[in-house]
């Protein structure tokens, strides 16, 4: 057989794999980027302070401090393809406790259930992430998890138009007083959608148990891995540098990207725009944008590693926009949406999702290289860095409060998180010791 016909085959194998994690990748930025209609949603059903509304995301994605480790143990006993599934029932319990929290609208139940939701996504993450890295050759793992990367984003497109067709077609208040029956109907509305996402959950679950998934090779395959701890495996991660800072990156880039994509609707919310649960649609648009522009260009014209740099600068730039912008301004929507009336600071919120578009899918193969055994602990490690996305929203929330621009204010926690993104891309994603 030629090496011709070897590639070729190996291709066809790798298909059919590819088509289904690719449709998991869908389902994991619809789940996740509900959370920016949510969000709002909830805080006027709820009549939330911005700080509690913060906690909405927080209990979503401080999930994965917690359970991004022991997600990495249960792959390793069985195996990436059952994970897969447990991740995704995990995820169907989740949409059903949804239900008492709409009925009897108290807060610490829908806080549970994205918690509950976040584990889900967590373990799915943790055993879908690897596969699009080892599934095909390592050098063309940063173009497999982009195309990746524009299903999740794409996703995160639609979820916000979904929600607002199902969910807040009817209902016109922007910000005020909302009436009890108000408040009962936007409540109840909530439930046959989380119904449906939790059967079609369960039955995906079915589905990839029984597909033709193949499995991947785990440390629990190694005789050398079975005699080693897991706190061992753990501190063997952390000894790579490019690891460690990338685990960092990830943290500080989740929660940019969280802020820019999730709290645009409450801010928009306070400026009394009209379908505010739409606005991450145009966040994640931008994204997809982005990641699509990154295939194109990289590494044809320009590096991996120029390519951060730059998605670094942008969102510097455009993080002194949205702070230091003018409200009352519409230039920028004029000229580039046709004349949609948004104001100036919400568009270049949505612009950050063209800089952190590239960061992902740079960051995670870089910062896995090398790591051979170690795979699964260092993407879990890897994974944990989204608990960022619990904490920005928080801090964005609290620097909201302390100035007094208010909700525009609080995005001055943007900048420490572009300024790490490009002191990795300038130098950490190069270091392969410690000093």
């Amino acid at each position: 057989m030629s090496a011709t016909q070897a590639n070729e085959e190996q291709q066809q194998s790798n298909a059919l794999p590819m088509i289904i994690v690719a449709g998991l990748f869908f389902i994991l930025g619809f789940a996740t980027w509900l959370n920016g209609s949510l969000m709002p949603y909830l805080q006027q059903i709820l009549q939330l302070s911005p700080f509690e509304a913060s906690l909405i995301l927080f209990s979503f994605y401080i999930a994965v401090t917690f359970t991004a480790l022991p997600s990495a143990a249960v792959i390793r006993k069985v195996g990436y393809k059952t994970g897969m599934a447990l991740g995704m029932a995990t995820m169907m319990v989740a949409g059903l406790l949804f239900i008492p929290a709409a009925k009897t609208q108290i807060f610490a139940l829908f806080l549970f259930a994205q918690l509950v939701m976040g584990t889900g996504i967590t373990l799915l993450q943790t055993a879908v992430n690897p596969y699009v890295v080892r599934i095909g050759p390592e050098e063309s793992a940063a173009a497999r998890i982009s195309i990746m990367g524009i299903l999740n984003k794409g996703a995160g497109v639609i979820a916000p138009m979904v929600f607002t067709a199902l969910i807040l077609s009817g209902f016109q208040e922007v910000g005020g007083e909302l009436t009890q029956v108000q408040i009962d109907e936007m409540a109840n509305s909530l439930v046959m959608p989380y119904l449906g996402m939790a059967i079609f959950l369960g039955l995906l679950a079915l589905a990839v148990k029984k597909s033709p998934l193949p499995e991947l090779e785990s440390e629990a395959d190694s005789d050398e891995s079975k005699e080693e701890d897991h706190s061992g495996h753990l501190k063997e991660a952390l000894s790579h540098p490019n690891l460690a800072l990338g685990v960092v990156a990830l943290f500080f880039y989740v929660a940019a990207e969280v802020i820019a994509g999730d709290t645009i609707g409450t801010f928009a919310l306070s400026l009394g725009v009209e379908n505010y649960t739409m606005m991450t649609s145009y966040t994640m648009g931008c994204m997809v944008a982005g990641y699509i522009l990154g295939i194109v260009l990289i590494p044809r014209v320009i590096s991996q590693q120029k390519a951060l740099i730059i998605s670094a600068v942008i969102g510097l730039l455009l993080t002194a926009g949205v702070v230091f912008g003018d409200n009352q301004s519409f230039a920028i929507a004029n000229t580039f949406l046709g004349g949609v009336e948004l104001p100036d600071t919400l568009v270049l919120i949505a612009f950050l999702g063209f800089a952190n578009a590239i960061v992902w899918p740079a960051v995670f193969p870089l910062a896995l290289s090398g790591m051979g055994k170690l795979t699964s602990v260092g993407s879990a490690l890897l994974i944990m860095g989204i608990s960022g996305g619990a904490f920005g929203p928080m801090f964005w929330s609290l620097t909201s409060t302390a100035t007094s621009l208010a909700e525009q204010g609080g995005y001055l926690v943007l900048f420490p998180c572009y300024l790490f993104i490009l002191f990795y891309a300038v130098k950490g994603c190069k270091m392969k010791r410690w000093h």
